[in-house]
């Protein structure tokens, strides 16, 4: 088994090189890098007025960028954008409120000045669900295949494996967009608690349960941030492993993969022996 696991882990290493460097991956992250990162105020904005927002940009930012047209009739989300000018070094205003102000700063020309964040001002924008044109390029990141009973078999190896899972049903679920989460102990059990988003798709649910336990197993009690990207690297490859082992499609995890980690093939030659010995756990836990 333990051959097999390390001649697995080789395979996703060379496919994840051929991720980095395809079309399809290249779009997408093109994509990604359109979005911008938003404060907490306006992330709070955008999810009080649209819960389910997922991607918003501007009017014409949808219409140039992404060739998206925003539906007649959808309702702005409205958000707090910077106004990013000329600032004056002494009150910190723009040219034209330095000028109604008592500042006294005359030391250099206003022309001179650096340009700063001067103030918020309200800009409007737009979930993707209330656009319509050409599609954005996704990556299926989900594993398919055959999983009948693996998800039972999972749970009931929870005890082996010294976690608590179970499924949360979406509507329950406060995890955002995650599918997965092993973020807490339990107070009764001090074991780390694993919860997973139910869907339709079993295969997927039992890959990130198997993503989930890989976690417990090597990361619980690792806050070091630096080691973040390599952590997923190490958790996915779990997940790889084990659901190549019982029949699973899992080749698109090389996009996510790829994804969290710019030097992803090295990094999972490196971490060989934890990621094959964690997945050689799990199997033989539920295959007891």
């Amino acid at each position: 088994m333990r051959e097999h696991l390390n001649a697995w882990v080789e395979d996703l290493a060379e496919l994840t090189d051929k991720v980095q460097a395809s079309e399809q991956f290249q779009q997408w992250l093109d994509v990604q890098s359109k979005f911008h990162d938003y404060s907490a105020r306006n992330t709070l904005l955008i999810k009080l007025q649209c819960p389910d927002a997922t991607k918003v940009a501007g009017y014409q930012t949808w219409k140039e960028e992404f060739d998206r047209q925003v539906q007649q009739g959808e309702e702005a989300i409205w958000i707090w954008a910077p106004i990013i000018t000329k600032k004056c070094p002494g009150c910190g205003n723009s040219p034209s409120y330095h000028a109604n102000t008592d500042c006294e700063y005359d030391k250099s020309d206003p022309t001179d000045w650096s340009r700063g964040l001067v103030g918020f001002r309200p800009t409007s924008v737009f979930d993707v669900s209330q656009t319509e044109g050409e599609p954005l390029p996704e990556l299926a990141t989900a594993a398919h295949g055959d999983s009948d009973g693996l998800v039972d078999a999972l749970l009931a190896a929870t005890a082996d494996l010294d976690v608590d899972a179970r499924l949360v049903a979406p509507d329950e679920w406060e995890h955002g967009s995650a599918r997965g989460v092993c973020e807490r102990r339990s107070p009764t059990t001090t074991k780390p608690v694993i919860e997973v988003v139910e869907r339709e798709n079993q295969a997927a649910i039992a890959s990130t349960l198997v993503h989930e336990f890989a976690h417990a197993e090597l990361h619980f009690d690792c806050d070091d941030e630096p080691e973040r990207a390599c952590r997923e690297v190490e958790a996915e490859a779990v997940a790889y492993i084990v659901s190549r082992h019982f029949g699973l499609d899992a080749d698109n995890s090389a996009f996510y993969l790829a994804a969290w980690d710019e030097e992803a093939p090295d990094t999972v030659r490196d971490r060989l022996d934890r990621i094959s010995r964690t997945a050689s756990e799990i199997i033989e836990a539920v295959e007891s």
